[in-house]
């Protein structure tokens, strides 16, 4: 999707998927090559204007990896809010952040991390990126800014070192 807002210091509403798969040695991080940025990201995108942030990131994660959002499982903090009175409850988010797309256009992203016990089910929609690969957290680190971002380490860092291992895997069928 096009980006929304195109005037000077607006924000578009973006989601992404930070997927690790666990492995014999080490669990792998799941990245793409994105075709006009030339850099590895996780799985995401635009929020349209008539879906919920979960909504995109089930569309996106199917669209753009391959996984049916059944499959995956959802990692959620321990401590958090099971049930909200008129209103729609949304999955807590592994991080919440806004990052520049050139000197005056923004994204303000909504990140989820989620596991995957298997490689995906389906083929990535057409006109996406081809370009999938995983990675354990040691390669991630050797990556330079050439080819991928540090901010997207740094969330998958938390996932390796905090997320995996102290927030619960969460059925998707359970939300």
């Amino acid at each position: 999707m096009p980006h929304i807002h195109t005037e000077p210091g607006q924000h578009d509403h973006t989601v992404t998927a930070y997927i690790i798969r666990p492995n014999k040695d080490e669990p792998l991080a799941l990245l793409h090559m994105h075709k006009k940025l030339k850099k590895l990201l996780p799985v995401g995108g635009h929020i349209e204007l008539n879906e919920t942030p979960w909504e995109a990131l089930i569309h996106e994660i199917k669209e753009e990896s391959g996984y049916d959002i059944s499959s995956l499982e959802l990692l959620q903090p321990p401590d958090r809010l099971q049930y909200m009175s008129d209103a729609i409850l949304h999955p807590y988010p592994l991080v919440l952040n806004t990052h520049s797309i050139t000197r005056d256009h923004f994204h303000s992203d909504i990140a989820y991390g989620l596991t995957a016990t298997s490689e995906p089910s389906k083929s990535v929609s057409l006109g996406e990126s081809l370009d999938l690969r995983w990675y354990t957290q040691r390669e991630l680190s050797a990556l330079g800014s050439d080819i991928i971002y540090g901010n997207t380490k740094e969330v998958y860092d938390f996932m390796f070192n905090i997320a995996l291992k102290k927030w619960h895997k969460t059925s998707i069928n359970d939300l």
